[in-house]
């Protein structure tokens, strides 16, 4: 089994390698990025079926038992979070042969982005939370040399506040390590399950438990600590931009959900009320402030953000209906706004900007891209039968049957304010005539590199039909998840057997 677990991990880091080794050679470097990211997707589902049909699997890296070694584990959410990693990795990798120019080849674009990928699965499927903060690093190296690649002044600016609210983000969560290590003796998370429920020291814990989840909300981007995002993720190549915006604070929500549900549960009214209003005013200021923009990826950015809302109102409600929401919502938004953000790139191809006021006519002259941009779009914005739909859904009506009405109705009025935003990107750049008169194509595009452009964006889209259409097995999948995180015996079973 430790084969299976260590795939997903070992894939991206060995196509990451090659792909260093093969700079010099960009066809075949293109190849190995594409034909890695294959083989992490055939991984992935791999072991999501060996998941599904058999139950969590766990394994101990170098013979050392647990909770004393190195320990990967795949449960449900787990190997939904690898999968769905794999699927968005894919998509972005072919959309970058034709977004990404060969000096950002030569500069180590194709290591970098596999790097990032191997770090994400590896945040995923560890065990440790030592081990967490170490595929954390892993991410932020990979994820800020994606960012100044190129070396423009934007992207400097940018990754510059990017890496320097994610270092703080670091610092809390190395701290809370420490003294969580000094409060239980142990950093296995499935270990640490049992010794905080076995603990009299629950005010040091809830103590402990904030610290973590500042560390994790910088990563999440939630009220008040999201101001990185806006301000770096419209700067790099899209492709770039499409996979941080699909999966980078997905971690952090990930990070939050595990944590949250195996560990810290032992002053729940008082964390998960924080979390509460942190959602609340996650998903406002977040769609307030995508109203506010006028630059095709911006508003992307801000929405982000009101959409992480969502999730940690699934989180902070903390029943099994409200915590398959967030594991629905995780899915969900992973594909719709790495979509979205790819959608944009092609956008600026046709129309030579990402700024809604010098671009237009394309649903004249594209429809089919107007067709792709509408099915994320109305997606994002919670239309029936999306899967967004389906998303906001589970999380309104756990809200309703809590008898939390306010967040309930601030969940469904940022709904509409999202419907806004969306509407005015198809306003201006789709529904007005192009500033110009005329739209050319204001970059050279081959048939091929289109080909590789639109491709993964209509992947993409018919995914989220998928979803929307025939929404019960993903939703099987979400409450057979919520119902694991919300009972971790077996989870702490299959980590700790033979342990003790």
């Amino acid at each position: 089994m430790s084969w299976v677990l260590v795939l997903p991990i070992l894939i991206p880091i060995a196509t990451a390698i090659l792909a260093f080794g093969a700079r010099a050679m960009p066809a075949l470097q293109r190849s190995i990025s594409v034909g890695g990211s294959l083989a992490l997707l055939i991984a992935a589902v791999w072991l999501a079926a060996r998941v599904w049909s058999g139950g969590i699997v766990a394994g101990q890296m170098g013979g050392w038992a647990a909770p004393f070694g190195i320990t990967l584990v795949a449960d449900l959410l787990s190997v939904i979070m690898v999968l769905i990693t794999a699927i968005a990795g894919l998509a972005v990798a072919v959309y970058a042969l034709a977004d990404i120019d060969a000096r950002l080849e030569a500069l180590g674009f194709h290591a970098l982005y596999h790097v990032l990928i191997g770090g994400v699965c590896g945040a995923f499927l560890t065990g440790d939370i030592f081990n967490l903060y170490v595929w954390f690093e892993v991410m932020l190296i990979a994820s800020f040399g994606l960012l100044v690649l190129g070396g423009g002044r934007a992207q400097l600016d940018g990754g510059i506040k990017y890496v320097a609210l994610n270092l703080v983000s670091t610092i809390l969560f190395l701290g809370g390590i420490g003294l969580l290590y000094g409060l239980t003796g142990t950093l296995n998370m499935a270990d640490l399950h049992v010794a905080v429920q076995a603990s009299e020291q629950t005010g040091l814990l809830t103590v402990v438990a904030v610290l973590f989840l500042v560390a994790f909300g910088i990563k999440s981007a939630v009220f008040p600590l999201f101001f990185w995002l806006p301000a770096s993720y419209h700067t790099p190549p899209v492709a770039i931009s499409a996979i941080f915006a699909g999966l980078l604070t997905k971690v952090g929500v990930y990070a939050l959900i595990r944590t949250f549900t195996l560990i810290f549960t032992q002053d729940i009214g008082y964390t998960h009320g924080i979390l509460l209003v942190v959602a609340a005013l996650t998903m406002i200021t977040g769609v307030l402030g995508a109203a506010a923009q006028n630059q095709f990826r911006k508003i992307l950015s801000f929405h982000i953000i009101s959409q992480i809302g969502y999730m940690v109102l699934g989180l902070a409600l903390f029943t099994p209906l409200a915590v398959a929401g967030a594991v629905f919502y995780l899915v969900h938004h992973i594909i719709v706004k790495a979509n979205l953000f790819l959608i944009s790139g092609v956008v600026q191809r046709y129309t030579g900007s990402f700024d809604l006021e010098r671009i237009g006519g394309l649903y004249k002259s594209r429809p089919v891209l107007a067709v792709l941009f509408l099915i994320p779009a109305f997606s994002l914005a919670g239309f029936p039968p999306l899967s967004g739909f389906w998303a906001k859904y589970l999380l309104v009506k756990a809200s309703l049957d809590a008898e939390a009405y306010l967040i309930a109705g601030i969940a469904l009025l940022v709904g509409l304010l999202t419907v806004f935003s969306m509407t005015k990107i198809w306003a201006e750049a789709f529904w007005k005539p192009h500033p110009d008169g005329e739209l050319p194509l204001r970059t050279a595009v081959s048939r091929r590199d289109m080909a590789y452009l639109v491709a993964p964006v209509a992947g993409l889209a018919v995914l989220t039909l998928w979803i929307g259409f025939y929404p019960e097995p993903f939703l099987n999948a979400a409450e057979r998840s919520a119902a694991e995180l919300l009972d971790p015996t077996a989870y702490v079973e299959t980590v700790l057997r033979g342990a003790r």
